[in-house]
């Protein structure tokens, strides 16, 4: 699971973040490791909370202001990873559902702006929000785990392979430039990041419709580079079924049958050979499913 959260944050600072600042165009702020000026901060209205994305509230806000940020790439911080998967979730629903949420709140203080170009507007709107922020959660979970795996039941549909390989492998590829010591792990990256792409759905939107969990906030847990992992303390049959039920997680146990299940009827009736990815991807899903990705802390 870390590798797999080196390569998106290695594409997020390198390609997005790096080279936005390269060209002077907007890319979003990060709390961790980041320097405002104070003039900028009042300029922009403060720091405020309401979205669990403060940090990129606060830098749309001073864009539209005119400020410009400045991304440098050989200054080294340390920082923490989450290590549970738990930890994870709960981190990756907060930085899906804050950026829908935020948009719903600033698309008419966007649009309405006179400070900025046509063309800082559409960036905003269109390919840092739209695109990056919603459409590509929805798109990647939608098309790789439901349309594809249900045109096997469908014969008189037909995707191109250039819609569902060529495209998507050359996209894959050119994210992953900012890690090539994992580039081993490339299939392992889509196939877990398909699985993530459930957890990011629902949560971009539960932020465009400000449902449930739209303003939940859950500090990131980290176990911390000070802290021992304890031996895991012998207990009772009901205590460790307890824990094993904790650990499993319905939703991706169902999408896995559903894969599973199109998987096997592609390889007896189908004729494009999708059973190989559904078989893997439904693989992935299952792992996710009764949690065994990342660090298990042992309980006392």
């Amino acid at each position: 699971m870390t590798r797999m959260q080196e390569m998106s944050l290695d594409y997020h600072f390198t390609v997005e973040q790096e080279v936005s600042s390269s060209v002077c165009a907007f890319f979003g702020f990060n709390g961790t490791a980041g320097v405002w000026r104070i003039s900028a901060v009042n300029e922009a209205g403060g720091w405020k909370d309401r979205t669990t994305v403060e940090d990129m509230d606060l830098a749309i806000r001073a864009s539209l202001k005119g400020w410009k940020f400045v991304y440098l790439g050989d200054v080294q911080v340390k920082s923490e990873l989450p290590s549970t998967f738990k930890a994870f979730r709960f981190q990756q629903h907060r930085w899906s559902c804050g950026p829908a949420n935020l948009f719903r709140k600033m698309l008419m203080e966007i649009v309405t702006n006179k400070k900025v170009t046509i063309w800082k507007k559409i960036h905003v709107i269109y390919n840092f929000f739209l695109i990056r922020k919603i459409i590509a959660h929805i798109i990647t979970f939608s098309f790789y785990c439901v349309i594809i795996p249900a045109t096997i039941f469908v014969p008189e549909v037909r995707i191109p392979k250039w819609g569902c390989v060529y495209i998507p492998s050359a996209i894959t590829l050119l994210n992953s430039v900012g890690t090539p010591r994992s580039f081993h792990l490339l299939f392992f990256w889509v196939a877990f990041e398909n699985v993530m792409s459930l957890h990011r759905t629902k949560a971009t939107l539960i932020g465009l419709l400000e449902a449930g969990r739209a303003n939940e906030w859950v500090v990131t847990a980290k176990l911390g580079s000070a802290m021992k992992m304890k031996s895991a303390n012998k207990a009772g049959l009901r205590k460790q079924f307890m824990r094993i039920w904790e650990r499993l997680h319905v939703t991706e146990l169902g999408v896995a049958a559903f894969l599973f299940s199109c998987g096997w009827y592609d390889l007896a009736y189908g004729r494009d050979h999708f059973f190989i990815y559904l078989f893997f991807q439904s693989v992935a899903f299952f792992i996710v499913g009764v949690g065994y990705v990342g660090t298990i802390v042992p309980q006392s």
